[in-house]
């Protein structure tokens, strides 16, 4: 059992919740709470160690017996203790470190998600949430986006880190990986309704951050600029929930092939 605050592990976990630069270096990230330590046994994902409370629910204890089981390295940790390095409110009491990994990008893309200057963490992992909900094959992260693997990142993506390929880019190798692909930019102002558009073929689809909106590499790499007609008094939507607004609509069009 771990007792002290100044225990590795302990300061370990602390480096990896703050700062983006500890990630880099450990090359690792943290996972809060039952559901995606679940989710991370469930995809494979490479387990460094885990940190459990004393006073778990049902379900978090079934969750590290399992682990146990598979041979994860686990480490019992008083709920004080736990509850202090926890970055919710309400600690399930469970916390894994986990190697960082990026999920190859398929062979034959059709279905690309490119977030340019999202820097809400919580529009980000709800982005990438709703990505893999709706079959996206790969996410792009250009410069000038937050980091996908910061813990309000991590919790808001809700598992999609572990099923979803994530990579951060340069607009050069952006524009490489998605040759033969039709990249249409989210814009207000777009030349074609989302309805109208055509959503069938291969595709990149840009939704730009709710401050500045697209980049000018963003701009110039799209072939088409889509909108999404809004009837009502709002000037604009958050980015999440535009982004949501398109990706559905590609599997709408394409569910009626």
């Amino acid at each position: 059992m771990i007792t002290s605050a100044h225990n590795s592990k302990i300061q370990l976990v602390r480096g990896l919740l703050g700062r983006s630069k500890e990630r880099g270096e450990a090359e690792a990230f943290v996972a809060e709470g039952v559901r995606l330590v679940e989710e991370a046994l469930r995809a494979a994902w490479p387990f460094r160690f885990v940190l459990a409370g004393e006073n778990m629910s049902e379900r978090g204890r079934a969750l590290v017996a399992e682990l146990q089981a598979r041979g994860v390295e686990m480490e019992i940790v008083p709920n004080n203790l736990i509850h202090s390095i926890s970055e919710t409110d309400s600690s399930q009491g469970i916390l894994a470190v986990l190697e960082y990994s990026q999920l190859p990008i398929p062979q034959s893309l059709d279905f690309v998600l490119i977030l340019d200057r999202i820097r809400d963490p919580g529009n980000l992992g709800t982005l990438l949430r709703t990505a893999a909900a709706a079959g996206v094959q790969a996410v792009f992260l250009p410069p000038e986006t937050a980091e996908a693997f910061a813990p309000k990142v991590v919790r808001a993506g809700m598992g999609a880190h572990f099923w979803l390929p994530i990579q951060p880019l340069t607009w050069d190798e952006i524009c490489t990986t998605t040759q033969g692909l039709k990249i249409h930019l989210a814009d207000m102002v777009g030349s074609i309704a989302c309805w109208q558009a055509d959503f069938r073929r291969p595709l990149a689809l840009i939704v730009g951050g709710e401050a500045e909106g697209a980049s000018q590499p963003a701009r110039e790499l799209a072939t088409c600029r889509v909108s999404i007609p809004m009837p009502g008094r709002s000037e604009s939507l958050n980015a999440a929930a535009a982004g949501a607004i398109l990706m559905f609509e590609v599997v709408r069009q394409r569910s009626r092939e």
